[in-house]
């Protein structure tokens, strides 16, 4: 989607309508705004419904302050118009109250963004701002001011978030990764300490040596993979709307009759990804005019190495990750279902994805069908599309269960006897 190419209430109606839907604000709460190329500011209401909000209840501010629309601006504009003045290069606001960080914010702490590979880069450094009123000067002085050290994201103590961005959905993007990394924390504190990456681990994923594809124009494109193209973009988005993926992070793949495969591409919105964004990889070579995800290699090499395997997915779903970024194993002996579709879920070092392609990609046997990356994601893969989808979900499932059971008493796995029954009855 060209986000670019929407009118700035648009953008904001699109996006205020993504926060409220997937519970990361509420009736009244939050506001998102912009600063448009005759720095006019685009703002939500004061006052207005977040599950209701139209384009026209959108408001714009022109420079000498009149007020254009059918209410008053959101009662935070004064903290939007001092981020905007203190920071030329931000164009764009998102202030809200997602639960996950307003538990940071009313202990006084900043969710850790070195749990994962990409998340640090996507916030970037993030400050804290001091206790105001809302919608007084003072707390837009605050936030103006720790914006103004650099910081794109900025947490306010016993209140919630704003970040910025370029545009709003870098905004977005950043606010989206930085309550994923509050959830993840806190889910990762349930099961122990969680384990930081290292500069030599940042380092690694930055220099990964994997060659280059080169580029092939498609001749025409089958009946087949039409229709694959259509059933994965139906799952991924449906992958975004259970938070297992997020905007720009969850990669799926899909093996075809001749061999070539087609993938998620790199950097692209999954929440409105369509058929025509994928990328086919056949032989050795790339659609031109497109990027794959980073871990194209990887899947190519599952899919030489293991003819069983037609769908790949590589994913950071929020509970899962609890136990890839500590020492906890995921054991899928907790009800029948999970332990038939997870069966094995070995845990691989960092690098695997990085370093040693190749054998990460062998570690895929029958029996082994998921993998937990430390510190990095999990890994899926199925029979066909639907197979893969449910073995992830599945396995989401399971470890929210376990997270959950700890409060309750002592897990009781299921048995080997009962394990031989399962293996027996359904062929594993």
């Amino acid at each position: 989607m060209r986000y670019d190419l929407l009118h700035p209430a648009d953008q904001i109606l699109l996006m205020m309508d993504r926060i409220y839907g997937y519970g990361m604000t509420t009736t009244s709460g939050g506001n998102l705004s912009i600063l448009d190329e005759q720095n006019q500011i685009w703002i939500t209401p004061a006052g207005v419904d977040k599950g209701t909000l139209t384009r026209n209840d959108i408001v714009c501010v022109k420079p000498d302050g009149t007020v254009v629309g059918h209410h008053r601006p959101s009662s935070e504009f004064p903290f939007h118009r001092l981020i905007y003045a203190a920071r030329p290069d931000l164009r764009a606001v998102v202030h809200a109250h997602p639960p996950a960080l307003v538990s940071f914010s009313i202990v006084r702490r900043i969710p850790d963004t070195r749990l994962l590979p990409n998340e640090r880069q996507i916030c970037g450094e993030i400050g804290m701002a001091e206790y105001a009123l809302p919608g007084s000067s003072q707390l837009g002085e605050n936030i103006a001011a720790v914006f103004q050290r650099g910081n794109d994201s900025v947490m306010l103590e016993n209140h919630g978030v704003v970040v910025g961005g370029a545009d709003l959905f870098q905004a977005f993007q950043r606010f989206e990764t930085l309550d994923f990394c509050a959830r993840l924390e806190i889910n990762a504190r349930r099961l122990g300490t969680p384990t930081l990456l290292s500069d030599d681990q940042f380092g690694a994923m930055a220099h990964s040596d994997e060659p280059e594809l080169g580029e092939f124009v498609p001749q025409s494109y089958g009946t087949d993979e039409l229709a694959f193209r259509r059933d994965m973009c139906t799952l991924i988005k449906r992958a975004y709307d259970q938070r297992l993926f997020t905007s720009t992070q969850g990669t799926f793949s899909h093996r075809l009759a001749d061999g070539s495969f087609v993938i998620t591409p790199f950097g692209v919105d999954r929440k409105y990804l369509e058929p025509e964004d994928l990328v086919r990889i056949e032989g050795g070579a790339v659609e031109a005019g497109k990027t794959p995800s980073r871990s194209v290699h990887l899947h190519k090499r599952i899919y030489e190495l293991h003819p069983h395997i037609d769908s790949v997915i590589i994913a950071h779903p929020p509970n899962v990750m609890a136990f890839a970024v500590t020492d906890r194993e995921l054991d899928s002996r907790t009800i029948p279902e999970s332990y038939i579709l997870m069966r094995q879920t070995p845990k691989l070092p960092f690098d695997a994805v990085y370093r040693n392609t190749e054998g990460t990609a062998a570690r895929f046997t029958k029996d082994t069908p998921i993998a937990i990356v430390d510190n990095n994601c999990v890994i899926v893969t199925g029979q066909n599309l639907l197979n893969a989808f449910d073995r992830l979900e599945v396995a989401e499932y399971s470890a929210k269960a376990l997270l959950s059971a700890g409060c309750l008493g002592d897990i009781v796995h299921i048995g080997p006897e009962q394990i031989r029954d399962l293996e027996i009855a359904f062929k594993l």
